[in-house]
């Protein structure tokens, strides 16, 4: 491999990159250390010989060059493709040469799959022991890596030794080893970086090239159609790659063995590890790092929603009628919050956000794919809300060439065995009663919301501009069993506190009342400036949740921007039973006074700075209850509150629950007509509208409230 060949080489894996859709995350670049380093990477598709050099040679800015199996190099127009790339058969004959010689001088990096073989159904642990299963049975991974490594380690100290005693076999050595300059060697050392490569979702999935496959082959093999299907997946169908890099293998301390030390100062001509003395120390030396290696490239598993919806049906109890798709996902969110807070692992990007969405309405659908994805492979069988394991599913491996496309499922679940904490926990909590799971997942939410308020004070905590603590805390009034709930939600630029009186209120006449802080509340407007309409959707979705599992009856209302979130909540959810809405703005212009000198700010405003500007920008306020509402209001939180509108509006009419919405006549910020016209949209049978006679914004506070309670009161009773 010359440098030109292997520098035109990425700069057409770099032009090629832009027609895949493969987001490749880099993960523990600072692991890998300067001289010789050999890296060792799992291996699932053949597309990591070709980009795995690319983004290390990125990395590190050297060439890097890795073995490949030596049948693509019988098809010629793959030989030509890999040997530009750097890929070197692992039955060249002067592969062991070129190793050495190119690791020792440093300037040269390699990649070798330990595997010596794709390992397709992620099967690697036995008895506690790495293992390998193909369809010639079991062989234990190879030991190559750590030879190559242990030989570089081994002559790079003869050489520090001979130089040093003035040997003349110093100079030959060197010369057999090509080393221009031995000084450049000596200053080196040699490691084993593991690395891991995780792609979600991992399972074979229609693409360019498997079509193409089928209208030019008449009949393709299993396993053509199993590498074309997977392998064209990663590249065009939006998949995304972790690339994490484990922590090095140093191998100075295991050339101390005294033989091999004994060898080191020979000042003569010597063939170390060709007799059968070496060759043992140097094979149980090769298997300990191999275990070191190994453990360290499985462990660094990125672990993703798949991972964890394959481990929870794989140890789910057996169940006469069948598993609940609920129980099953709260099984799935409490696991991850497991792993997330104990960091028993890597996890994805994407577990670290909140994963509330998965016990509410799934809006990305990480559990219907998943299930979808089982059931079309045959390990459930879905009956409504219940699903029927096939549990032989996880137990009889498929053809090991076509296991990726005939049980992806198990693929998954295997794939997690070797992150031995990670199996531990997720086998524990498969296997909890229904009771127990919906108790802890009411219990972490609590907590997570109890903790993220916590957390959220603290860091934006203003001197004299944020409120008491009290202000911003959660409300939750819990009845006895049997009472039903209300989740009650606070308005924009407010806190629970506005809702405590009315809280006190419903919870004196017998109600479980859950009163959420909207994430950005309470704490400081330079907090709601950096928060998105989303998540003030997930602090209601986590309410109610929380509330659900309390109570079997319930209803959701809020205040102003809190009872658009109610009526967006009733949008997406079916398992309540009424919901009322005080003061709701139908959108921004119908907020009058309130916010137009805002709207007119910010149009004024966007004409005349940088966008990247707008989250620290802030207009003044004067509440009504100034001891609970921001003094400041960011014109990124008004934009939020236009888009949640936007958003809610067209999604009015699929309301089918009862409805109830209270408003004043004479109030001050949100206009009744446009009060009257989202009552109108709403697509419930049955709804109410009452009209009040207050000259303020806030009714649910402050004097003469008890005949909106009452009216409010009223209306639950009928109906929970």
């Amino acid at each position: 491999m010359n440098r030109f060949a292997f520098k035109l080489s990425t700069y057409t894996l770099k032009y090629f990159s832009g027609f895949s859709r493969a987001r490749i995350r880099v993960v523990g670049q600072e692991n890998i250390p300067t001289g010789s380093v050999v890296f060792c990477a799992n291996h699932f598709t053949r597309i990591e010989t070709v980009f795995l050099p690319f983004h290390i040679h990125t990395v590190t800015g050297k060439q890097v060059w890795s073995l490949a199996a030596r049948e693509l190099f019988q098809v010629p127009l793959l030989e030509g493709l890999l040997k530009r790339f750097g890929a070197v058969s692992t039955e060249a004959p002067d592969r062991d040469d070129l190793l050495l010689k190119t690791l020792l001088t440093g300037g040269t990096q390699w990649i070798i799959f330990p595997e010596g073989m794709m390992v397709k159904n992620k099967k690697l642990v036995r008895n506690g022991q790495f293992v390998l299963t193909d369809e010639t049975g079991n062989i234990r991974p190879h030991t190559g890596a750590a030879v190559v490594a242990l030989r570089c380690a081994f002559f790079r100290e003869r050489l520090r030794r001979l130089k040093a005693a003035g040997a003349p076999e110093c100079n030959r050595l060197a010369a057999e080893l090509d080393i221009q300059d031995i000084d450049v060697v000596l200053e080196q050392s040699t490691h084993i970086v593991p690395v891991n490569i995780t792609y979600y979702p991992a399972n074979p999935r229609e693409n360019i090239l498997g079509s193409i496959a089928k209208l030019l082959v008449k009949d393709p093999s299993k396993r053509v159609m199993d590498e074309l299907m997977t392998e064209g997946a990663m590249l065009f169908t939006g998949v995304d790659i972790t690339i994490r890099f484990g922590t090095p293998i140093d191998m100075a301390p295991y050339i101390k063995d005294p033989y091999l030390e004994s060898m080191l100062m020979v000042k003569r001509r010597v063939r170390p590890f060709e007799d059968l003395t070496s060759r043992q120390i140097s094979k149980q030396i090769a298997i300990t790092v191999m275990e070191q290696y190994m453990a360290q490239v499985y462990g660094l598993t990125t672990l993703n929603h798949d991972h964890i919806m394959a481990c929870i049906l794989k140890h789910f109890p057996y169940k006469r009628n069948g598993i609940d798709r609920y129980e099953f996902t709260c099984k799935v969110y409490y696991a991850i919050t497991c792993l997330v807070l104990n960091r028993i692992c890597y996890v994805a990007d994407a577990l670290l956000q909140n994963q509330i969405h998965l016990m509410v309405d799934d809006r990305f659908k990480r559990v219907s794919d998943f299930l979808t994805l089982a059931e079309k492979t045959g390990v459930i069988r879905m009956n409504g809300n219940r699903f029927f394991k096939d549990q032989t599913k996880f137990y009889k491996l498929s053809d090991f060439h076509a296991i990726r496309m005939e049980n992806p499922i198990l693929v998954m679940a295997n794939e997690v065995e070797p992150v031995e904490q990670a199996q531990v926990c997720l086998k524990k909590i498969a296997q909890k009663s229904r009771q127990q799971i919906l108790h802890l997942v009411k219990t972490r939410i609590i907590e997570k919301m109890n903790m993220d308020f916590t957390a959220d004070y603290t860091s934006h905590y203003i001197e004299g501009e944020s409120k008491k603590r009290r202000i911003g805390k959660p409300l939750f009034l819990n009845q006895p069993p049997g009472a039903s709930g209300i989740l009650l939600i606070h308005g924009y630029m407010a806190a629970p506190e506005e809702m405590r009186f009315f809280a006190r209120y419903l919870y004196s006449r017998g109600f479980t009342v859950h009163v959420p802080r909207l994430k950005g509340h309470g704490t400081s407007p330079e907090d709601l400036a950096r928060t998105r309409y989303d998540q003030w959707m997930e602090s209601v979705e986590e309410a109610y949740v929380g509330l659900r599992h309390s109570c079997e009856r319930m209803a959701i209302g809020g205040f102003s921007t809190g009872a658009g979130l109610a009526l967006e909540m009733a949008t997406r959810v079916s398992d309540f039973d009424a919901v009322f809405a005080v003061a709701p703005p139908m959108r921004l212009n119908d907020m009058g006074s309130y916010f137009v000198p805002a709207i007119n700010t910010w149009n004024a405003m966007i004409k005349r700075i940088n966008l990247k500007g707008m989250t620290r920008e802030f207009i003044e306020n004067h509440p009504e209850n100034p001891h609970i509402n921001y003094l400041r209001n960011p014109l990124f939180g008004i934009h939020q509150l236009e888009k949640l509108m936007v958003q809610l509006e067209p999604k009015l009419k699929y309301i089918e629950k009862p409805v109830l919405v209270v408003q004043s006549r004479k109030d001050p910020v949100v206009n009744p007509r446009g009060t009257e016209k989202l009552f109108k949209q709403l697509g419930s049978q049955v709804k109410e509208y009452y009209l009040f006679d207050y000259e303020r914004h806030g009714i649910l506070i402050g004097k003469k409230v008890e005949r909106v309670y009452q009216a409010i009161e009223n209306f639950l009773l009928q109906w929970i």
